[in-house]
């Protein structure tokens, strides 16, 4: 039997996003939020905390990610304790990373009854607007009685950071990180070309026209999905320019000029610099620094990167140091570094608790006994090291405090994990040796200047606007992507003014007013 939908209207614009995001990567509304708010809760008793455990909940719990080989002995192991200690077992379902787009949307918009899943204000579709179309159980009132411990582990000014019109809808992580957008380089060949450090993108020029010069790969081999990277340069490169809400951060979205000037936004494609941008684009695609096939390739740019097919990768910082272990297994002594594109102008955003957070389907049939199991997994660390690490002796071991595969490791066999960002917790992670070393000493310089999002906490509706948005995102799919990796059929000056154009006609003016409107009385949170 399916569950509560979400509104019609935000289902068209979910499906175009994901669509958008797809290419790029190769009900009742009034009453919504009344029933996310008044979900019935379990019969409470005097067992756990004050909650009836004495009937077993078999819980639904969606990750994203694929499934690792030994996912299903360590979710047994798992399941043994959450049995022996609350009555509840997990059943775990993935979306894989090529669907996100298309069926994280769907999961919510269906109806699907489920319990648990990850969420963020940059998913497919942000936590913030699941929490205001009511597809998110409201736990403010819960985590007294249900939850007691895990509220007191998160900081009250975190749990702020996550509340929606007053209210709680998801448990923030509790893990420090910091993910700006830049460029994974090898040492090796910049040492090659006499060079010390990618600071800028001149640097970034000289050393990807010594690859194209000396080398038989490019450096840059992904595919469409870098268009976005691109942009992200454009943005965290200019000025003070930081990116604002109204349209998806997937595509080319809409920005602001400083943080000071929150509410004032603007659609870069209007600009000097957005021209410039796609003149050089167009002059970095014809020297051959990625693919001539970009648009159809279906290999990412980490795959080709370690398979020796090019001299760098598009990502993110933490994505970046996670890979460490994968890349110099791959490619056996060569190092890597990363030219952070937002670090000269000092606009490294602080990531929020609420930026990984574990949420609670309207559509629960135990909410109660979700919130009992998301407090297990964040504050018990016999919980916490299952999900997060594996089974010790098996995916793990620990020497000298440093987390390591045992001998004799074979991932095609032995390898598992969860992608379970959102239930991380600083307290419980241990020095792993296949992070980048140098994640703690970055983080820690990049402290000291992080500046804050200044729309953390800021929920867009875009019910005025769900035809426009979904115009404008069919305009970024096509002529969009095909500028931020210089594969118009026309000049590109040309190709910018016909993708003004059709901007205008989607209706770009009207949803920047409605941003603007939304913005007038909204006081960031942090």
């Amino acid at each position: 039997m399916k569950g509560k939908k979400m509104a019609s209207s935000l289902l068209a614009v979910l499906m175009l996003t994901g669509a958008l995001t797809a290419c790029s990567s190769s009900k009742d509304n009034a009453s919504s939020n009344d029933a996310a708010a008044t979900k019935s809760p379990e019969t409470s008793a005097n067992n756990t905390g004050g909650v009836d455990t004495s009937k077993e909940a078999k819980l639904t719990y969606y990750l994203w990610g694929s499934e690792g080989v030994q996912n299903k002995a360590i979710l047994a192991e798992i399941n043994k304790k959450l049995k022996a200690d609350i009555n509840t077992t997990l059943e775990i379902k993935y979306i894989d990373w090529p669907d996100i787009a298309t069926k994280y949307p769907l999961l919510f918009a269906s109806g699907e009854n489920f319990d648990l899943s990850h969420a963020s204000p940059g998913a497919p579709v942000n936590y913030y607007t699941l929490a205001s179309e009511g597809a998110l159980v409201d736990i403010t009132d819960m985590l007294d009685k249900v939850a007691p411990k895990l509220k007191a582990e998160i900081p009250a000014s975190v749990w702020e950071n996550t509340k929606v019109k007053g209210k709680i809808y998801g448990v923030p992580s509790l893990y420090s990180e910091y993910t700006p957008s830049g460029y994974a380089y090898r040492v090796d060949l910049l040492k090659k070309y006499g060079m010390e450090k990618i600071a800028s993108i001149d640097d970034m020029v000289k050393y990807m026209d010594n690859v194209v010069a000396n080398e038989s790969f490019p450096p840059i081999n992904g595919k469409a999905e870098d268009a976005q990277n691109m942009f992200r340069m454009l943005v965290d490169t200019t000025g003070q320019w930081l990116n604002a809400p109204g349209i998806s951060t997937n595509e080319i979205n809409l920005a602001t000029k400083s943080a000071e000037d929150y509410k004032t936004v603007f659609s870069p494609a209007y600009t000097q610099e957005f021209e410039d941008w796609a003149v050089k684009m167009r002059e970095w695609a014809d020297k051959g620094y990625w693919g001539k096939d970009v648009l159809s390739s279906s290999l990412g740019s980490k795959d080709n990167f370690r398979a020796a097919n090019s001299a760098g990768y598009l990502t993110h910082t933490q994505d970046w140091l996670g890979q460490y272990g994968g890349d110099k297994t791959a490619l056996p002594g060569v190092e890597t570094d990363f030219y952070t594109f937002a670090e000269a102008n000092k606009k490294i955003k602080r990531k929020m608790g609420v930026d990984n957070s574990t949420v609670i389907s309207v559509n629960s049939e135990n909410p109660e006994r979700s919130l009992m199991v998301i407090e297990k997994f964040m504050t018990d660390e016999s919980y916490y090291n299952l999900i997060q690490n594996g089974i010790e002796g098996k995916q793990y071991v620990m020497e000298n405090g440093v987390k390591k595969q045992p001998a004799g490791f074979n991932e095609k066999t032995d390898g598992g994990g969860f992608a379970a960002w959102s239930l991380r917790n600083d307290k419980f992670v241990v020095p792993t040796d296949t992070e980048n070393p140098i994640r703690n000493s970055l983080f820690a310089e990049w402290d000291k200047v992080a500046i804050n999002d200044p729309y953390n906490g800021f929920t867009f509706d875009p019910a005025n606007v769900t035809t426009e948005i979904a115009s404008i995102s069919n305009v970024n799919s096509q002529l969009g992507v095909q500028l931020m990796l210089g594969k118009t059929s026309k000049d590109p000056k040309a190709a910018v003014a016909d993708y003004r154009e059709q901007l205008k006609k989607a209706g770009i003016d009207k949803v920047i007013a409605e941003v603007e409107k939304q913005l007038a009385e909204f006081v960031p949170v942090n």
